[in-house]
């Protein structure tokens, strides 16, 4: 297992299109969406500059795209030209596939929340406590644990013609919907009521509940447990389902 551990980080490191986007392309919008704001420009109903804010969601943002984008179109195309099915002749175990997969895609995202952190503070000068700043990485980076399950499923559940675009629509839904490109505060009524019961809205509110040095919601971390119980349920049925069709 540990050997295609070591396959899949050589692999996704080696795949500059997928750094791109994953790494640097959060930062750029970032820069874009915070760049003239100044320190006094605050998002409405946050307590939160706009830098501050906007910092977290594009981290948030770097990690999904990480996990989600990563792992949904390989496993597609893997089970399609068979490596899966002779991974299966192997002693490798289902799960150690599975967890090869999202340890690959966990080690790129931390990168992209660092990265986006530090043009944060050096740019638009956001500063935060020395425990914001860890408690802010951790955070992001387990939180996106639900969305590396989400792209196991979605991996297995469609072929590899069709995963791009159904991984590009949830990609773009769970990202604009959720608020990580704009506030959701300045999305309509009825609009903001949708976006506080989607994962990526709650995995943004734990960022910002640590910038606030309060304590994160209760219901912001029940959405992302249930989310999780849900995508990674969904992963194991749609696995063991491939298996045996194989």
């Amino acid at each position: 297992m540990n050997s295609l551990i070591k396959l899949e980080l050589t692999r996704a490191l080696r795949n500059r299109k997928f750094l791109f986007f994953s790494v640097l392309y959060p930062s750029l919008l970032f820069l874009i969406i915070a760049g003239n704001a100044d320190a006094s420009t605050e998002v409405d109903g946050s307590g939160l500059t706009l830098p501050t804010y906007m910092m977290v969601s594009m981290a948030s943002f770097g990690a999904l795209t990480a996990v989600l984008m990563g792992n949904s179109e390989r496993i597609a195309k893997e089970r399609e030209c068979g490596w899966v099915r002779q991974l299966r002749l192997t002693t490798l175990p289902g799960r150690g596939y599975v967890l090869a997969k999202t340890a690959s895609a966990a080690v790129v995202s931390l990168p992209s929340i660092v990265i986006v952190f530090v043009v944060a503070a050096a740019v638009k000068d956001v500063r935060l406590d020395a425990w914001q700043w860890l408690a802010l990485t951790g955070a992001i980076w387990a939180g996106s644990l639900v969305f590396a399950a989400l792209g196991v499923a979605l991996g297995y559940l469609a072929s590899g013609d069709a995963v791009r675009p159904i991984t590009m629509i949830t990609y773009f839904g769970l990202s604009m919907l959720g608020g990580l490109w704009m506030p959701s505060t300045t999305f309509p009524q009825w609009l903001q009521d949708i976006a506080k019961w989607l994962p990526t809205h709650a995995y943004a509110a734990l960022g910002r509940s640590i910038e606030q040095s309060q304590a994160p919601q209760a219901q912001d971390i029940a959405i992302l447990a249930v989310f999780f119980v849900l995508f990674a349920g969904g992963a194991a049925w749609l696995y063991r389902k491939d298996t045996l069709k194989a």
